[in-house]
């Protein structure tokens, strides 16, 4: 996925301060406003890029959003350049992932983002080069680290993470075993949630209703 360098184009390093980001956004707004170049088509372009640019690294939300992609991204090309995948890489990865997974908001958490680099990181070829190696203690490992990584994710989102998983796991009976475990303690937990949620929903209502008939 293509992601725009938002401080390539304000010219800012990945440090600049909110302080920076808005001063350098006013010197170049200024100098490629439309108005200032005649609506010129590629100052017009350029202010764009700007004002986006700025939109997002000034909302926390957005930020912190675009940041996990940014970070998604760069990972991803850091990995293609390795010409070999080993037990060893793999882990160091998913360690790399679970320490950044630990620190993000899971409520502003790029879930699809986290997703997809995990299938991305646990592709056919990559599972098949690892098998090659037969390390299943460093295999159990990444299953670990891993789950540990897509807790925060809701089923929807693990479903096909769990089967690449399970084939990382192949025929070792500790490491499947450890995935069933930990999916029939996800099922339970969601279960008791949605029925959580359920029981809040009705005790809102049963309250609304209580407090309508006393005010009649």
């Amino acid at each position: 996925m293509h992601l725009k360098d938002y401080y390539k184009i304000l010219e800012l390093e990945p440090s600049a301060s909110l302080p920076e980001i808005k001063k350098t956004f006013r010197k170049l707004a200024q100098q490629y406003h439309p108005d200032k170049n005649n609506n010129e088509p590629y100052a017009a372009a350029q202010f764009a890029d700007i004002k986006e640019a700025y939109e997002v690294l000034t909302d926390p939300a957005k930020k912190e959003y675009y940041l996990q992609q940014r970070w998604y991204n760069q990972s991803v090309g850091k990995r293609k350049t390795q010409e070999v995948i080993t037990p060893v890489t793999l882990l160091k990865q998913a360690l790399e992932l679970e320490r950044y997974v630990s620190k993000l908001d899971t409520f502003r958490m790029d879930k699809q983002g986290l997703q997809q680099y995990i299938l991305d990181l646990l592709s056919d070829s990559s599972i098949e080069q690892i098998g090659k190696f037969n390390e299943p203690e460093t295999n159990r490992q990444i299953i670990t680290v891993l789950m540990q990584a897509i807790k925060p994710l809701p089923p929807l989102y693990t479903t096909d993470i769990i089967i690449r998983l399970k084939k990382l796991a192949g025929k070792d009976p500790v490491a499947a075993n450890q995935l069933e475990i930990f999916v029939q303690q996800r099922q339970k937990k969601y279960q008791r949630e949605k029925y959580s949620l359920l029981v809040i929903i009705i005790l809102t209502l049963s309250i609304s209703v209580l407090i309508f008939l006393l005010a009649r």
